[in-house]
């Protein structure tokens, strides 16, 4: 983990740098995409977002998450194959993280962040790192 100071600019900035934003999520596409078949079944993406954004596996939450889940692929899988493809999970996180920087506002915000999540990689690409 790492300490970072971020704000919807971090984030705003990161996202409409199509090709910085474009690899990081082709980067967290694979990583999800466990059996290599090019989609994310909704178990693929269930592990990795229980992962990346600990949700967590308790039986008392199973509800809210399949709720979650349920929401995520109505909205997202546009094509109604029961898989998130590359470009459908790429709206998917450019909302997300559109999400994320109107929730951090224009003050700036002190947060603890993973290594490799996409709002770190956001806090590289403010400071050149990528």
């Amino acid at each position: 983990m790492s300490l970072a100071v971020v704000n919807e600019t971090t984030v705003t900035t990161f996202v409409e740098d199509m090709k910085a934003f474009e690899n990081c999520v082709k980067e967290c596409f694979e990583m999800l995409d466990v059996d290599g078949d090019g989609v994310l079944s909704r178990s693929e993406l269930r592990e990795g977002f229980c992962k990346l954004m600990s949700l967590g596996h308790e039986s008392s939450k199973k509800e809210k998450i399949d709720h979650l889940f349920d929401t995520i692929f109505d909205r997202f899988d546009e094509d109604q194959n029961g898989s998130i493809d590359p470009r459908e999970f790429k709206g998917l996180i450019r909302e997300l993280m559109a999400a994320m920087g109107r929730g951090l506002g224009n003050s700036p915000v002190l947060v603890a962040l993973e290594i490799d999540s996409l709002l770190m990689k956001a806090v590289e690409h403010e400071f050149g790192q990528i």
